[in-house]
């Protein structure tokens, strides 16, 4: 059986809906929060072969709890309001491998 190529998978949903439904990407807080997480997950010296990818991803289906992200192998959906919220995400799941319980869905 062959080892993953990553470790773990960051997923955020960059999704819009131009007719008023809600959609993780309305505002464009996703986009900006998923080009931190890259940009954090790099500095840390963690992105890429047999480390993390941090990913942009179309709808995720849960486009009520959103902005929403997901972390693979896990599966573990989490939400986010700031900057702030996605370095811990980075931080705490991708490099140390603990689950951020207060932003998890």
């Amino acid at each position: 059986m062959a080892s993953s190529y990553y470790q773990r998978h960051l997923f955020f949903c960059l999704n819009r809906r131009e007719n008023g439904e809600q959609a993780c990407n309305n505002h464009g807080l996703a986009e900006e929060m998923f080009h931190l997480a890259k940009k954090h997950a790099k500095a840390l010296g963690m992105h890429g072969e047999g480390l993390v990818r941090v990913n942009r991803a179309g709808c995720l289906g849960r486009c009520s709890e959103g902005p929403v992200a997901v972390v693979y192998p896990e599966g573990v959906w989490y939400t986010y309001v700031d900057g702030e919220d996605v370095i811990e995400l980075v931080e705490s799941h991708l490099r140390d491998g603990k689950i951020v319980d207060r932003l998890r869905i």
